[in-house]
């Protein structure tokens, strides 16, 4: 059941120690949004498998607590920031509520409400229900809810209209700078093992040329989100990168804006793909991910093949072209390169 933000508050005071879930590697959008409803209505924050480096230094700046993969009764769930169950790591669902801006979330079939929004961050989301409320907003839930706006348009890059409205209305609220955000964002130094990740996803990578698209594909062991967006920032207007742990495949995808238009939806892509390898995946258009069953070579061939049918089928439309002028001469030997 859909609710809007009136309804979705007014459902959780039926509701005593609620366990506001964040998903695995929690990032700055799902710790501040669940501080912000934790601080609001009261409960508990529960991180699965810990939280990403950013979010780890604002939780110490901001004195966050949390339970990290809690396993004590609840009597309600809500699931902050997640689009599927493989995010969770097979954390027993069962009466439960779903907050999220993800373009594609197969989580809400099963919950016993949900509030999705097309949002850029859920943080947005979660501020509109604190204003219904009527709820104070202090200045660690307003630096919260801040810095997860920030982080998950990435520095307003993939920002909408709501969003810079959003943190216009918590700086006046709260009093914050823009600085004092960014200055804490940025202190957060690059993992050494981060920057080899990304040098081995570039030094593995299958590039495909279609037309004047360029489609990226790699592996590595960890980072694959991180390596993915590297990966693009070097030249791709998508990226896959997958790894295997154990026998789960994990594939992370990034696209740029100009690539969804010629017809990617990376939401859509890992949703499909992920159902054909016995698996889950969503996201957004532009980022996504998926957890599958197989060969990470063979789940990259087809994430790579559903890309090119998508740009392809549109292009034929004559509806868009290429972005990338690498030279209008086309041949075999620069449409794979390895």
């Amino acid at each position: 059941m859909e609710l809007d933000e009136s309804e979705f508050y007014n459902q959780l005071l039926d509701y005593n120690n609620i366990l506001y879930l964040c998903h695995r590697n929690a990032d700055p959008d799902a710790l501040g949004s669940a501080f912000a409803l934790k601080e609001a209505i009261g409960g508990t924050i529960g991180v699965v498998d810990g939280c990403d480096r950013v979010a780890s230094q604002i939780a110490r700046q901001l004195n966050i607590e949390y339970v990290l993969s809690p396993k004590g009764d609840y009597d309600f769930v809500v699931v902050v920031d997640t689009s599927t169950p493989a995010q969770l790591n097979g954390f027993p669902l069962k009466s439960y509520a779903v907050i999220d801006h993800h373009a594609t979330s197969s989580l809400s079939e099963n919950s016993a409400f949900f509030l999705h929004r097309n949002k850029s961050s859920t943080a947005e989301i979660v501020l509109e229900i604190l204003k219904k409320m009527g709820a104070p907003i202090m200045r660690r839930t307003a630096f919260a809810l801040l810095s997860g706006i920030i982080t998950d348009t990435g520095n307003f890059r993939h920002a909408s209209s709501d969003s810079f409205k959003a943190v216009a209305e918590l700086m006046d609220i709260s009093g914050i700078e823009y600085n004092e955000v960014i200055d804490l964002l940025s202190s957060v130094p690059q993992d050494v093992s981060m920057r080899i990740a990304f040098l081995k996803a570039a030094q593995r990578s299958i590039i495909e040329r279609v037309d004047d698209w360029i489609i990226v594909s790699s592996h590595v062991n960890s980072f694959g989100g991180a390596a993915a967006s590297s990966l693009v920032s070097i030249g791709a207007d998508v990226a896959f990168v997958g790894a295997k742990r154990d026998d789960v495949v994990k594939v992370s995808g990034r696209a740029r804006r100009e690539i969804q238009n010629a017809g990617i939806n990376l939401a859509k892509l890992m949703e499909d793909i992920s159902a054909r390898f016995n698996g889950t995946g969503g996201g957004h258009e532009g980022a996504a991910g998926m957890d599958a069953s197989g060969e990470v070579e063979t789940i990259l061939a087809a994430c790579v093949g559903y890309a090119r049918d998508s740009i392809t089928k549109k292009e034929s439309s004559g509806t868009l072209k290429g972005n990338v002028n690498i030279g209008s001469e086309k041949n075999n030997e620069d449409s794979i390169i390895t």
